[in-house]
């Protein structure tokens, strides 16, 4: 007897994608293992375009810039244009920076902030009526556990305040679009051991970190993507409006 894959038939859009060792290639190999045809986005075309093909000819990779509103509905269009439907929208691209609160300054401000949080909008702003005309869709948003404990770990106060803008987006949007059938979620990771972080955080300043963590280990990118998958599928079709803690128990809320 077969088991039946958990993303059969669905088309799946993944933003910041293309790192070879990033949560969001290993998001997109875990969509196709269940299933799914993948669409990866990121700014560069040809490592989205080489990414894709890495999992698969039946994938493809685009350049979009998700801080760009026209490129989004491009690729958006896109999308619906090789697939005929768009089921799955993972907003996972983002930048973090690591400074001081008064060290922040009008650029550095726009960027965190264009790129985690105005991307999430433009993105799912191109995607959602798509959903609305198939009456389906989820969507799951990248947050940080530094938007729910003040940062503390790598990124700054700005990085903090555009993660915890996901959260207050994500749950307006699943109670505007849950009347379309569309679930909007989050995940809010904790330390996730990516090509980002690497080399930034000192032997000591980690066995810090870890000794702070009930599971006693930082996390991998399959965690994370262990939890996009939950989130995309039909395992978690009542659930919208959620924040998923990927921390290790990092942070237990009261």
């Amino acid at each position: 007897m077969s088991t039946a894959l958990l993303l059969e038939n669905k088309v799946a859009v993944i933003s910041g994608a293309a790192s070879a060792r990033g949560i969001g290639l290993t998001t997109a190999r875990k969509f196709a293992q269940q299933g799914a045809k993948v669409v990866i986005l990121d700014l560069d075309a040809q490592a989205a375009a080489d990414a894709a093909a890495s999992i698969g000819p039946q994938h493809l990779g685009l350049a979009c810039n998700v801080a760009d509103k026209d490129a989004c509905v491009k690729a958006a269009a896109a999308v619906f244009a090789a697939f005929g439907r768009i089921d799955i929208l993972i907003n996972n691209a983002g930048i973090t920076q690591a400074i001081k609160t008064l060290e922040i300054d009008a650029t550095s401000w726009d960027r965190i902030l264009d790129v985690n949080l105005r991307g999430v909008l433009y993105l799912s702003q191109a995607v959602i009526p798509y959903m609305q005309e198939q009456r389906a869709g989820a969507i799951a948003c990248m947050s940080s556990v530094s938007a729910q404990r003040g940062g503390g770990i790598l990124g700054g106060a700005h990085y903090s305040a555009a993660k915890a803008g996901v959260l207050g987006l994500a749950k307006a949007m699943a109670r505007e679009f849950g009347p379309d059938g569309i679930r909007v979620n989050c995940v809010t990771p904790g330390l996730i051991l990516t090509d980002i972080n690497a080399g930034k955080i000192s032997e000591e300043k980690m066995v810090e970190i870890v000794g702070g963590i009930p599971l006693n280990r930082p996390g991998s990118v399959d965690d994370v993507a262990g939890a996009y998958l939950f989130l995309s599928s039909d395992l978690s079709s009542y659930i919208t409006g959620a924040v998923i803690d990927v921390n290790g128990g990092m942070l237990i809320h009261g």
